[in-house]
């Protein structure tokens, strides 16, 4: 049974303070004017991620990246300086600050260079990449993917308070990607007391679906579902065509009444316990007083140096039931569900071993993954017929899948013979061929080179 929240409350430990730093349409004018006279820094794409978020308010009461008090007291007791329970730092490395001083106010510019935001700078601090590593990740080994990352990072970190001029754009699902104002006001709309929230990271398969369905009914509430996308770095599965199976689960198998499909563009850190948490206040933040907490560890899918997992894996519930009062969401926990083929349902393994039935364990990731390496079609009672169609559609089998093949060698070697012969071999085999000639590449790609070691290499970059 799930220990019940009260009733529509988003219950914040800062009062319910909900950020938004995005410039009114009618100041804007003014603002770009003054930026074109400032000094500015291009930030990283993850960087972007985060002020994004930051401006439309997912990570409240946060209102910029940290001050360096800020910092310090999230590094080792996972709360701001004042006491609120914040795990993860969010900060804005860069690596040259000579023409910057507190006090200043300094353009903040996307990596395409487009103006995005004005910090009004107050603080420029340094950073411990071994001290921060440990502390967020409890780990230096840079086979995990964020720690390694941290090595391209700037010295320094930038805070102070932000004018967000320019929001990125989201071309792939504009009508999905919605901010936490937008989500709570609709959710508003759908008259439900309660929100469950559910960040899926792979496909959606018949478990999650019945477990969903299952909460909704039990807290009488709305479900959002709130996968991540972008720069998640946790599965091998492209997020466009995730949020296609998304789509086609809401628009079919859910009660469209009580069910929103949100996406989130954050860039996320995998540090396991402490993400757990951060991703519940996000959650917290864009209107939800229930998150489902699977047994992920929110880690990277690899092993550290010592051929050991980074987490445990019951690591990341503990941890977020020990702060779910103050982080004002009531926890829901995705334990292990089997499939009882003689009911066509999913169950606790304990009530399918009660009642003596037969059942199928299976995990969603190695049972797609398999069946898609192997081209086989995925069986019905664990997903859903349209989105077995989807994932098959993204991922061909291997005799599906195109290939290159790059014949390299001195002039007259041969190599456009070869071409010749092999790409009627492999177009009686029912391939489709496109042969590329060098000669043809050196007239229209790469006219002017020469054969010199540096052109030649340019040329090849080109290819």
């Amino acid at each position: 049974m799930i220990k019940p929240r009260k009733s529509g409350e988003l219950i914040a430990p800062y009062g319910g303070r909900l950020v938004d730093l995005v410039v009114p349409q009618e100041r804007k004018a003014p603002i770009l004017e003054k930026a074109k006279r400032l000094d500015s820094v291009q930030i990283s794409y993850r960087s972007l991620r985060d002020l994004a978020l930051l401006a439309v308010g997912a990570f409240s009461p946060l209102d910029r990246f940290m001050r360096e008090e800020d910092y310090r007291s999230v590094l080792q007791e996972m709360r701001l300086a004042e006491g609120t329970l914040f795990p993860i730092p969010l900060t804005l490395p860069v690596e040259d600050v000579k023409n910057f001083e507190a006090g200043a106010d300094i353009v903040l510019r996307a990596p395409t260079n487009e103006i995005v935001a004005i910090m009004h700078l107050e603080e420029i601090y340094s950073w411990d990449l071994a001290e921060e590593a440990m502390a967020v990740f409890g780990t230096t080994d840079s086979r995990h993917p964020h720690v390694a990352e941290m090595h391209t990072w700037g010295k320094h970190y930038l805070s102070g308070p932000i004018d967000m001029i320019n929001l990125p754009s989201h071309h792939d699902f504009p009508e999905l990607t919605r901010t936490p104002a937008e989500v709570r006001d609709t959710l508003k709309t759908r008259g439900c007391s309660s929100v469950v929230a559910f960040q899926p990271r792979h496909p959606m398969h018949r478990a999650h679906e019945e477990l969903t369905k299952q909460t909704m009914e039990e807290v009488n509430g709305s479900l959002l579902i709130n996968p991540v996308v972008g720069k998640t770095s946790h599965t091998a599965i492209d997020h466009y065509t995730r949020v296609r199976c998304y789509k086609t689960l809401v628009e079919n198998h859910y009660d469209r009444n009580r069910t929103m499909l949100n996406l989130l563009p954050l860039a996320v850190r995998m540090a396991g316990p402490r993400s757990g948490i951060w991703h519940g206040i996000i959650n917290r933040n864009y209107g939800a007083n229930y998150f489902i907490v699977g047994r992920d560890r929110i880690g990277p899918a690899g092993k550290d140096s010592h051929g050991k997992f980074f987490y445990e894996t019951a690591s990341v519930q503990k941890m977020f039931r020990e702060h779910e009062e103050e982080i004002g969401v009531r926890m829901v926990p995705f334990t292990e569900m089997v499939y009882v083929s003689k009911k066509d349902t999913y169950a606790m393994p304990e009530i399918a071993r009660n009642g003596r039935d037969d059942y199928i364990t299976c995990s969603g990731s190695p049972v797609i993954e398999d069946s898609l390496f192997n081209g086989s079609k995925l069986p019905e009672w664990f997903t859903r017929p349209e989105v077995a169609h989807i994932l098959q559609e993204a991922n061909p089998p291997k005799s599906r899948q195109g290939f290159c093949v790059w014949l390299t060698g001195l002039p007259s070697s041969g190599k456009s013979t070869i071409a010749d012969i092999l790409a009627p071999m492999l177009m009686a085999k029912g391939k489709k061929v496109t042969v590329l000639d060098g000669e043809v590449v050196r007239t229209h790609l790469s006219k002017g080179l020469s054969f010199s070691k540096e052109d030649r290499i340019t040329n090849i970059i080109r290819i």
